[in-house]
């Protein structure tokens, strides 16, 4: 700003420090003097909160305009201290430290400890902003501190307040949370509104510091909403921005760039883009070196002498405010252009960057995908060996101990399996893309295989199973029973894992039943370590655990209670969650199930009704590059007096084919050399008749249709259940005979 203005304004500072009633009488001058005082710093503090910083710079002018001339250092510091609090608006840190030193000096010097305690917390703040987060904690220690000793209620909410930005800025998040929470029943109490909106507004800052995006999104939203119904401008940006955080964190990224526009519209606005007029302003008006401290020590003959030059000026000085004011006006117009076009070189720019942030996620997701396909496979094809041996061995006669534990193992074999999927799939389980089963079990019998396959855990830890089923519900029952025995899995190994020397309820209650329908009320229950209340709030959420101690003490990954609420979200169901620290805890849930009528959707029952002569002498081609697993499928299928070949690979098998006559393959995806599915297409180039079965351990999710149009008449998923592999030969073979 040109320094003709400067000294323009200059003037207008120094005739109206010279102007007042010279008829009053000094007492009577005091005390309006400090009524004055006090009104018009309110009144500069509430436009600071405001935004309306020119309304705060006129009110600050004239109260130190009356602190001056009345001479009242008490009022002199507290001006200082408001003024700090604008020029902390304002962005200028310096002016605000020399403010706020200076109110302090004179403070202590009038031992006002009252007014210094406010005016420590102000120290405090400036202290944050600055960076000097040593210097801080101590401004704001000294302040409660005061607070304490005088009984001053009305302050001990910001301070607080201050207390948990300074954690907040210090990547205390926690530190923060609690400063935050301790101080909102006292700024409630107080209706300081202001102080509330900013104290959800960092307390949604520290959240999403704590990776909880959703609640930060709800505590910042009750920020949004006190800041638009009081009028907080600086609040609303603020929260515009941390909404941009927000949803990018989540991957929004068109969210964020539209609520970075609104932050930067606000920020954009008229008050916004006159605080660096509004500074220097400031600056000219009330930072005017040696003429300051000179009428500051003017005497009251001094300032009679004064009041008369005032007088004959004042038409001159109304003048050139009019010029100013309109210079002024001209000079924000040109920034406001300037600030314009940096904003929407900052957007662009931002706007780019949330472009290339998406790229990279969608490489990333992808890589995801290809990764997920290629683990998943390799688990599998281990677990085809352990179930398939299990199935032999099950065949040979074992001994009832034996036949106890292989069934156990069979059932871990195919929760293991369901747990995989699961695990790999968690992004599909929260989307609600993972479909359930329809098939009849018996729950009874399900619930017992999951309390034999969880005995040694619980002998183990000395805990006692106590299983109570009612007898009214019925034997057969539709649903989905590998999920069911996850849920319980993870419900019932959760409380023997925290649960030591202890009893663990298992109880199954029919809460109604119809003809079609009945609603089962299931509870886990034990009398371990329990869980906080606090912490119940999360214990659901993915790679939770009550504690970090938790954690190092008990192990595991997190993901047992998450995978239990969103399988539970399937079923159209909810998990209810009932504990008290050290009494133990209590998981409720309830689940609709069909009434079992229907004998054929049963793959048992339907194997039963299998013509095993059919399938004497038949040749099978089985193509599979793993020993086991050759090993396995010879034996079930020799059992079964049909004769087996093995091609190590797919070149190996369409050569046999080719040269020799077979009634059916059996044919492995991956294997060394051309795919499974490449054999397929290069036999069905001359063979267009032979049942080709796929046996693979891939996912079928989103393949079904590239294994039909390849060739494929059906396909068999590793491990396959042996009721489902019989049933599907048995198809192949009838349909070759028929078309025969």
């Amino acid at each position: 700003m040109p320094t003709q203005i400067k000294y323009l304004i200059t003037l207008i500072l120094l005739s109206f420090c010279f102007s007042g009633k010279s008829q009053e009488t000094p007492d009577s001058k005091n005390s309006k003097a400090k009524d004055s005082i006090e009104n018009y710093l309110k009144e500069a503090s509430s436009a600071i909160k405001g935004t309306d910083l020119e309304k705060a710079l006129s009110n600050i002018i004239f109260a130190k305009e009356l602190a001056i001339q009345s001479q009242n250092k008490k009022y002199r510091a507290k001006t200082c201290r408001v003024l700090a609090e604008l020029y902390l608006e304002l962005g200028d840190f310096n002016d605000a430290e020399k403010q706020i030193s200076l109110a302090i000096k004179i403070q202590k010097e009038e031992n006002d400890e009252i007014a210094l305690a406010s005016t420590y917390n102000t120290a405090g703040a400036i202290a944050i902003a600055t960076k000097n987060y040593e210097q801080a904690n101590r401004h704001l220690q000294e302040a409660s501190r005061l607070i304490n000793d005088n009984t001053l209620n009305n302050l001990e909410g910001s301070v607080k307040l201050n207390l948990g930005r300074l954690a907040l800025f210090q990547n205390q998040p926690e530190l923060a949370i609690e400063h935050f929470n301790s101080s909102l029943p006292i700024i409630n109490s107080l209706d300081q509104h202001h102080c509330k909106a900013k104290l959800y507004l960092n307390k949604a800052k520290a959240q999403l510091e704590l990776d909880l995006p959703d609640e930060a999104l709800e505590t910042n939203n009750t920020a949004m909403q006190i800041g638009k119904e009081f009028g907080y401008p600086d609040i609303q940006s603020e929260c515009f921005k941390l909404y941009s955080q927000i949803t990018e964190k989540k991957e929004d990224f068109q969210a964020s760039l539209e609520y970075l526009k609104e932050h930067e519209k606000i920020k954009d606005s008229l008050f916004n883009i006159n605080k660096e007029i509004i500074a220097q302003e400031a600056g000219m008006k009330l930072n005017i070196g040696e003429d300051k401290v000179l009428i500051e020590e003017l005497t009251e003959e001094n300032i009679q002498q004064q009041k008369s030059l005032k007088l004959g000026r004042l038409t001159t000085i109304l003048s050139i405010a009019l010029i100013t004011i309109l210079s002024l006006l001209t000079l924000s117009l040109y920034k406001n252009n300037n600030l314009r076009a940096r904003a929407n070189e900052l957007l662009q720019n931002k706007n780019t960057e949330l472009i290339l942030a998406k790229e990279n996620a969608e490489r990333a997701s992808e890589a995801k995908v290809q990764f997920l396909s290629t683990i998943t496979h390799e688990l599998r094809t281990p677990l085809y060996a352990v179930t398939g041996l299990t199935h032999l061995l099950l065949e040979e006669s074992p001994t009832p101990n034996q036949k106890e534990h292989l069934n156990s193992l069979k059932f871990s074999g195919e929760y293991l399996l369901s747990l995989i999927n699961n695990i790999l799939d968690l992004n599909k389980l929260e989307a609600n893309k993972v479909e359930l089963e329809n098939t009849s079990f018996n729950l009874q019998k399900r619930i017992n295989d999951v309390l034999i396959a969880l005995g040694k855990s619980a002998n183990d830890r000395n805990n006692k199973l106590h299983y109570e089923f009612d007898k009214s519900i019925p034997t057969k029952l539709k649903g989905d029973p590998l999920k069911i025995s996850q849920i319980l899995i993870n419900l019932i190994g959760n409380s023997i894992k925290f649960t030591q020397n202890g009893d663990i309820w298992i109880r199954v209650k029919l809460i109604s039943m119809d003809e079609d329908k009945a609603l089962l009320n299931f509870e886990v229950r034990d009398n371990g370590v329990g869980i906080s209340d606090k912490k119940q709030q999360t214990i659901f959420e993915n790679f939770t655990q009550g504690s970090v101690q938790i954690n190092r003490k008990f192990g595991g990954t997190g993901l047992g209670l998450s995978i239990v609420k969103n399988l539970l979200g399937l079923m159209n169901s909810e998990i209810k969650l009932e504990s008290e620290l050290g009494k133990g805890s209590k998981f409720l849930f309830d689940l609709a199930f069909e009434v079992y009528k229907d004998p054929t959707a049963n793959y048992v029952e339907e194997a039963k009704k299998i013509d095993y002569k059919v399938m004497i002498d038949k040749r099978v081609l089985v193509v599979e590059d793993n020993k086991i697993n050759q090993l396995i499928t010879r034996k079930i299928l020799e059992k079964n007096r049909m004769k087996c070949d093995v091609a190590d690979n797919g070149d190996i098998a369409v050569n046999k084919v080719r040269s020799e006559s077979f009634d059916l393959i059996l044919m492995d995806i991956h294997m060394p050399g051309i795919s499974g599915i490449e054999a397929t297409r290069q036999i069905r180039e001359f063979n267009a008749e032979i049942p080709i079965i796929a046996l693979t351990a891939v996912t079928l999710d989103d393949n079904l249709d590239e294994f039909y149009n390849n060739g494929f008449d059906d396909i068999i998923p590793k491990p396959y259940k042996t009721e489902e592999f019989f049933i599907k030969l048995h198809k192949a073979f009838t349909k070759e005979q028929a078309t025969t």
